[in-house]
């Protein structure tokens, strides 16, 4: 919109409330910066225009040096000021500044909230600062509503003994952030986790123990086939053997193969299940209390007769 300023006349009727306790002599020397601010606006000399209205307001407190002064540091890539002195200008509604005016503000005003973010931050552990891009809002509990520059901002809340908040936010024009901030202690944060299930181990050397007793099993069973061929030769006498007799050897020998493969591999799952129960121990981690936790991956072993594989289970 158009920039409108407010003439050099100061609205001081008796009983104006933006008037009230302004003496004459404070009234006049406002009049007089407010009048010098003026001449330098229109030449466009803002940085000096700005120093003049803010002497005016050290002398009055009056809605039309506030609207001025907002003009000037809208030159001045000043919008949060400009916001703070347009507030200040509506205050009294369009009496002290005409209603033309009063409308001009209320656009610059609205037009100046479009480009600023507004944050809503908030904490609720007593005693702890809060604060943003190093600056303190407030010591909680309490809560902070305004506006601010868009970009990015980082927001703190520290209390002692407890691990700081820190948020960083990119904050766009026109739009409201709303931070609670929380407050945990180390312990508060840490988890444990296992590189598998708790179970996984157990598993992996119970299936050791159950090959490993098969192959018993089966080394017993070559162990009476060979006495049974045995048998069967000093009953001949030292003959040929038959083929039922022959077919004893036979089936020993390959079922005392059989037990010693399963000897190497029960052993062998024993050896890996005690590892795996040791690099399976709880490990702590800190948490994020800003994030969710990851997505996590339980593999099992799946062991079968002739085959093998593992199975995956996927906790959210």
């Amino acid at each position: 919109p158009k920039q409108e300023q407010a003439g050099n006349v100061l609205e001081a009727s008796a009983g104006r409330p933006w008037a009230d306790g302004v003496s004459k002599q404070d009234q006049e020397a406002a009049l007089v910066q407010f009048s010098e601010g003026n001449a330098l606006l229109k030449e466009s000399i803002f940085v000096r225009a700005v120093e003049k209205y803010r002497l005016a307001l050290a002398r009055w407190n009056h809605p039309a040096i506030h609207y001025n002064l907002a003009l000037a540091l809208m030159n001045l890539d000043q919008p949060l000021e400009v916001h703070e002195h347009l507030i200040a200008a509506l205050r009294y509604g369009p009496e002290p500044l005409e209603n033309e005016k009063f409308e001009y503000a209320r656009n610059y005003k609205t037009l100046v909230e479009k480009q600023l973010a507004r944050v809503d931050i908030s904490c609720d552990a007593a005693g702890a600062t809060v604060t943003m891009d190093g600056q303190r809002l407030f010591v909680a509990p309490g809560r902070y509503e305004g506006l601010v520059r868009p970009g990015a901002h980082r927001v703190v809340a520290s209390l002692d003994g407890f691990l700081p908040s820190d948020q960083n936010r990119t904050l766009l024009p026109g739009e409201t952030t709303k931070l609670d901030l929380k407050l945990f202690t180390s312990d508060d944060l840490i988890r444990y986790k296992r590189r598998w299930s708790a179970a996984m181990p157990w598993l992996v050397m119970g299936a050791g123990v159950a090959v490993a007793g098969g192959s018993g099993f089966l080394h017993l069973q070559s162990r009476d086939r060979f006495r049974a061929f045995e048998s069967g030769i000093a009953e001949c006498g030292g003959c040929v053997p038959p083929t039922e007799v022959a077919d004893q050897r036979s089936q020993g020998n390959l079922m005392q193969r059989g037990a010693f493969a399963g000897y190497a591999v029960g052993g062998a799952a024993l050896i890996t299940g005690a590892v795996l129960a040791v690099l399976n121990q709880p490990q702590p981690y800190r948490i994020d209390p800003g994030q969710e936790e990851a997505v996590t991956v339980d593999v099992t072993p799946l062991l079968g007769g002739g085959s093998g594989g593992a199975l995956a289970t996927f906790r959210f």
